[in-house]
């Protein structure tokens, strides 16, 4: 039962990539209107005055772009890794254990987006703590997202017998 359960919050994190591609392409302007209000610093007091602060649409494209690539890889590695626990749910321990490769490398991609791309440069660089508008939309939600994940991949993670 709990190999069935591992695989079903892999496949978990797999949905969260692919709805969260949807979103971030369907609602294009979305995406690329909130990497911008991080990188202009524009969303509070003195921000947008600050020598960090850019709104180049290089730079807003390339990070958009960024966050589908990473959020597509997890993603896929996810899918994959789903795919080979199932297949390896009857075998022994180490077989089980080796299938679970590509679900946790998913994970991986994910918390490492999530945590260098909204915690490391958009908090930290771009000062988006300071935000009240985007603190807790983004923040806190990369935050959550960062946690939950990183709580599966543990789990996942875990020795089975």
């Amino acid at each position: 039962m709990l190999r069935i359960m591992k695989i079903l919050l892999i496949l978990s994190v797999s949905t969260w990539g692919l709805v969260g591609i949807y979103g971030n392409i369907y609602d294009w302007n979305g995406t690329t209107g909130a990497v911008a209000a991080a990188t202009s610093m524009s969303t509070f007091d003195g921000g947008a005055d600050d020598w960090r602060a850019t709104s180049s649409p290089a730079l807003i494209l390339a990070i958009a772009l960024a966050i589908v690539f990473l959020k597509s890889a997890s993603a896929i590695l996810c899918l994959a890794g789903a795919w080979q626990m199932w297949a390896a749910r009857a075998g022994d321990a180490a077989v089980f254990a080796k299938a679970k490769t590509y679900a946790l490398a998913g994970c991986a991609v994910a918390i490492f987006m999530l945590f260098f791309g909204w915690i490391v440069i958009a908090e930290s660089w771009f000062e988006l703590w300071r935000s009240e508008v985007m603190r807790e939309a983004v923040l806190d939600a990369a935050f959550r997202y960062c946690a939950m994940i990183g709580l599966i991949a543990l789990f996942v993670g875990m020795p089975d017998e």
